[in-house]
């Protein structure tokens, strides 16, 4: 039987055959007259040969894309490392060979998995230099937003980009005038098989955790903080880290999750009603890129743009929030706080959390972004988490903005809207708003405030002319929010229902490529270290009560907060509230006063210091609040609605 079935090029005679030399660079319908059955096979590992090299070279290139700001220092760390190496390659080399076997063309394979492998190279080059965020592949389920962002930045391709890409269309070019070989189906079938039998059989190291996270074959850890996730991923090369995050896109069960366990655990807990004359309204915000930059004493001054804060922060209680994130991934603060988990899921179905509590207790339960629907998919998941109204630029703001995203001089009088609207009902409130002044990136060329607004004295030099205007900007966003607060503040103050208002920031600001500013002002983000590690992830957080309130909660809201985590912020609330709260809250409270920080790296806060590991007891209580948050994530729970 004849295995292979050859195309002829169509300069060539149907019946003249090429012989000699050229009949290696030159593939024809079927191999010369004459040819051994050993020059045969010859003739097909020649192909394959050269056809493996040109995906080889698209996996190095990748991993050189993938070294990031780290540049050939970690390109060639990874070297250092064979298993990196081949945890990389092998994927590019078994999508090509499988392209290739089904589509039985060299070079619309190879252009394929060209654009497939280098198209995901150049997203995460640009992620991480534009937001220090790598392309996961919960990213891929989000396209369309990832694209409505893009435009929000200049995106301009390097040199070695477009040399990259101009390699990949010469090498494409040669492929079609010059390997047009084209097996038999049943080398087709039988390979695109054996490809993946053998993706199937290696699948396991990719979505080993121990493998990723703790292996000595894969800890390439000497140039980057082994505390940063976004450095561990840069420190695997790309292809791996990105396949690696499969694992993180499904919502998997704890180790040592039992149901059983899990359901008895919660059964010790029932949802404690919040008493008639103690159910004030809560408004809740959080802020874009909000922190108190005052604190850092590498930061001199010129004006305070924190006066007006500084004076909210004397009227109510006020602490640091220990985010996962830095410079990116809103969400993951926002739905902690929504939540009280620690472990975010993709949330596609209704789902336990505290909105939907408020609304059993009988309040309305709505919010606000002034951006656009589709960020985060808040459209849809906000329903999912209990609210019953939210407000985007689509359904509400375009009328103030002509369809633009709305700043804080809008956002904040518009809650005093809805609030004064819902007073009308009867119902007592509860918001959740999520501003967007304060989104980077911050201008380095152009001064968006008026030029008298200096927020900072340069006069050491520390800072670049570029630097020290992305740093104005910046701050001077963060002045006028200040100004929208107090303004806000002033409303409430003298409201003469009890309104309880909560505010906190989603993380720091991500202030120039490779955080420069940061470096060039000389503040400590150093991982390893406990200072670096709150000046990373920490923000600040406000709970501030009307004399209304606090009359009627029978507390003075005043001083300072514990350090915390954004998944225990809300049973922080209930506490100076004076509320039991539901039973996922009641079992978490006892975790939250014994480790107050569960971080997303792995590391704890326990007594103010951050750790690395716990005692067996402590152990005990983070291992049985992750299996109840999944219990509790996968076994929705709604009351009747009267």
């Amino acid at each position: 039987m004849k295995l292979f079935s050859i195309v002829r090029p169509a300069q060539k005679a149907k019946d003249t055959p090429v012989t000699g030399w050229k009949s290696w660079f030159v593939f024809q319908k079927k191999p010369p007259e004459g040819w051994s059955t050993w020059k045969k096979v010859l003739f097909w590992v020649y192909t394959g040969l050269i056809y493996t090299a040109a995906t080889f070279g698209v996996a190095v290139i990748s991993l050189a894309f993938a070294a990031s700001e780290y540049g050939g220092e970690m390109f060639e760390s990874y070297f250092e490392f064979p298993l990196i190496v081949l945890l990389n390659v092998l994927p590019v080399l078994l999508l090509g060979a499988l392209l290739y076997f089904l589509l039985g063309r060299a070079w619309l394979a190879f252009l394929l998995q060209s654009v497939v492998i280098l198209g995901g190279t150049f997203v995460n080059w640009f992620k991480l230099a534009l937001r220090n965020d790598p392309l996961l592949f919960a990213d891929v389920l989000l396209v369309r937003e990832a694209g409505n962002m893009a435009g929000q930045y200049e995106i301009i391709p390097t040199a070695g980009m477009w040399w990259t890409l101009a390699g990949v269309l010469a090498v494409t070019v040669l492929f079609f005038f010059f390997l047009r070989g084209k097996p038999h189906p049943l080398v087709r079938t039988g390979g695109a098989l054996a490809v993946l039998i053998i993706a199937f059989l290696v699948s396991g190291k990719y979505t080993d955790d121990n493998l990723y996270s703790y292996d000595t074959a894969t800890d390439n850890s000497e140039l980057i903080s082994p505390w940063s996730d976004t450095q561990i991923y840069i420190s695997r090369g790309f292809v791996y880290p990105f396949l690696h995050s499969i694992t993180d896109a499904i919502d998997r069960p704890p180790e040592g999750y039992d149901e059983d366990t899990a359901a008895a655990l919660m059964e010790d807990y029932e949802d404690a009603h919040i008493p008639e004359d103690e159910k004030v309204n809560v408004i809740s915000i959080m802020l874009e890129a909000y922190n108190d930059f005052s604190k850092f004493e590498e930061v001199n001054l010129a004006y305070d743009a924190y006066e007006e804060y500084h004076k909210l922060e004397q009227e109510g209680i006020s602490g640091n929030l220990v985010t996962n994130i830095f410079a990116g991934g809103t969400v993951d603060t926002e739905r902690c706080f929504l939540t009280g988990y620690s472990q975010l899921s993709n949330f596609r179905t209704d789902t336990n959390a505290y909105p939907w509590y408020f609304r059993d207790e009988g309040y309305t339960v709505e919010g606000s972004h002034p951006c656009f629907q589709w960020f985060y998919n808040r459209e849809n998941i906000n329903r999912y988490l209990g609210f019953e109204n939210y407000y985007f630029v689509e359904n509400y703001y375009e009328q103030f903005t002509g369809g633009e995203v709305a700043m804080d001089e809008v956002l904040f009088p518009e809650i005093i809207r809805f609030y004064e609207e819902n007073q009308e009902t009867g119902k007592p409130y509860f918001s959740f708003n999520v501003s967007y002044q304060g989104h980077g990136p911050y201008d380095s060329e152009q001064y968006w405030w008026s030029p008298k607004d200096t927020f900072i004295d340069n006069s050491d030099g520390k800072l670049t002319d570029s630097q020290q205007c992305i740093l104005e900007n910046y701050l001077g966003s963060v002045w006028n929010t200040n100004q929208n607060l107090a303004a806000f503040f002033d409303y409430f103050r003298e409201e003469e229902e009890p309104v309880v208002i909560v505010l906190f920031g989603d993380h720091n600001p991500w202030l120039g490529d490779d955080g420069e500013v940061y470096d060039a002002l000389g503040i400590n983000m150093d991982l390893s270290t406990q200072e670096g590690f709150l000046n990373y992830y920490s923000t600040r957080y406000l709970i501030w009560a009307n004399d209304a309130a606090k009359e009627a909660l029978d507390n003075d809201f005043s001083g300072e907060g514990p350090d915390i985590g954004p998944y225990f912020l809300m049973n922080l609330l209930f506490e100076e509230c004076g509320w039991e709260g539901p039973a996922f809250m009641q079992m978490t409270d006892t975790v939250m006063e014994s480790v107050p920080v569960i971080h997303s790296s792995g590391l704890y806060m326990k007594d103010g210091k951050v750790e690395e590991q716990l005692d067996l007891e402590d152990r005990d209580l983070v291992a049985d609040d992750r299996n109840a948050q999944y219990y509790w994530r996968k076994h929705f729970y709604k009351k009747e609605e009267d």
